[in-house]
């Protein structure tokens, strides 16, 4: 791995340079990702297709328009950002003026994960390049063909001294771990970010962990089932339930129950057709062992609705089941099509469930009393 070291090595003595505290180099350089992402807007759409099953619609809405986004949010704030602001002195200092002066962490790592390779990659280097820093980035290896667009995107729009992308398996997060970073970001699991955590520690890094959660999704009397069902079902569906903020299970007043099922049917027909596995819009688990990992979830469950499956395709239907809090659905992130849905009286009982357990990333609300908000 002494690649790995020289690499980090020549980015320390590239940051002590300097170049980078040129805001105008920065706002060229975040221009000019943003205009190789337009002209390479079909490689990136394919990779997504081959890697995740994203159509171009679900690839420009939730992974390259974001990036564009947060590239122009950047370029326009980047001269507030970085501007000098006076504050008031404290009195045992009256002879002095004070500021505040924002400046670069320096050397950053970037730790990406699978399930929006190209997003949860690139809008953290876009913060990153933009605050002055240097980055090594590290995508996901899962998501094979995204991680290596996203490598020929970066040896082109920049110096290896000021970004550089390394590839690999855990083996090579390993080795960058051991590295005395000024700064780390990483999205991912809880268990990976615990091990980030560690390794941080020793060196003191400062670090942002993005994880997940099991986000509830709460559905109310008080509210038509219809609005509440369609909603659920695009936000579960939406990457075939691979995303951090997906509902994660369903708490359906019991009065309702019946008639929400009957509104998820409906949904499910009007979003991916009668026969769901065939349909373009559902996309694909990322490899055979998160597959696996889900068609294991699914024994002696009781499905109402959904539960096909097809290996070849690695596609699972998006899928409701009948359970209860002690369902082994109910025991880590799904991270998947599938849906716990469980049946409540009061809103307290609710209230009493979700206050219990680790708090989630989101929590979803279909409700018109403003009593229950």
């Amino acid at each position: 791995m002494s690649e790995i070291n020289d690499l980090f090595a020549n980015q320390v003595s590239y940051h002590c340079t300097h170049i980078t505290n040129d805001i105008e180099l920065r706002i060229s350089t975040l221009n000019n990702l943003k205009i190789w992402i337009k002209d390479h807007d079909d490689l990136i759409t394919n990779a997504l297709k081959t890697d995740l099953g994203k159509t171009p619609t679900e690839s420009y809405m939730t992974e390259i328009g974001l990036v564009l986004d947060a590239i122009e949010y950047a370029k326009k704030n980047i001269k507030k950002f970085t501007k000098k602001q006076r504050v008031h002195t404290p009195l045992h200092e009256f002879f002095s003026r004070s500021y505040y002066i924002n400046e670069a962490y320096g050397n950053v790592l970037i730790m990406a994960p699978w399930n929006y390779p190209f997003l949860l990659s690139i809008e953290p280097l876009v913060g990153a390049v933009a605050a002055g820093n240097c980055v090594i980035l590290k995508p996901s290896e899962f998501a094979f063909e995204t991680s290596a667009v996203i490598k020929q995107m970066v040896d082109t729009v920049f110096d290896a001294g000021h970004v550089a992308v390394v590839e690999g398996g855990s083996d090579v997060a390993d080795e960058l771990l051991k590295l005395n970073f000024d700064y780390i970001f990483f999205t991912g699991s809880e268990a990976v970010g615990k091990k980030v955590y560690e390794a941080a520690a020793k060196n003191l890094t400062p670090v942002t962990l993005e994880l997940g959660g099991k986000s509830p999704a709460i559905v109310t009397e008080s509210i038509p089932t219809d609005i509440a069902a369609k909603r659920i079902l695009y936000g579960k569906g939406l990457n075939a339930g691979q995303t951090c903020v997906a509902p994660d299970y369903i708490l359906v007043q019991e009065s309702v129950k019946d008639a929400f099922m009957e509104s998820i049917k409906k949904y499910i027909t009007e979003f991916y057709g009668n026969k769901p596995l065939k349909s373009v819009n559902l996309g694909k688990i990322i490899n055979k062992k998160h597959y696996e990992r889900l068609k294991s979830l699914l024994k002696n469950q009781k499905v109402l609705v959904g539960g096909g499956i097809d290996e070849r395709s690695l596609k699972i239907e998006p899928t409701f089941v009948d359970a209860n809090f002690e369902n082994v659905l109910m025991k880590e992130e799904i991270f998947g099509p599938i849906m716990p849905v469980i049946t409540y009286s009061t809103i307290d009982e609710v209230i009493k469930y979700v206050n219990s357990k680790p708090k989630p990333l989101a929590l979803y609300l279909f409700s018109n009393m403003k009593e229950e908000i």
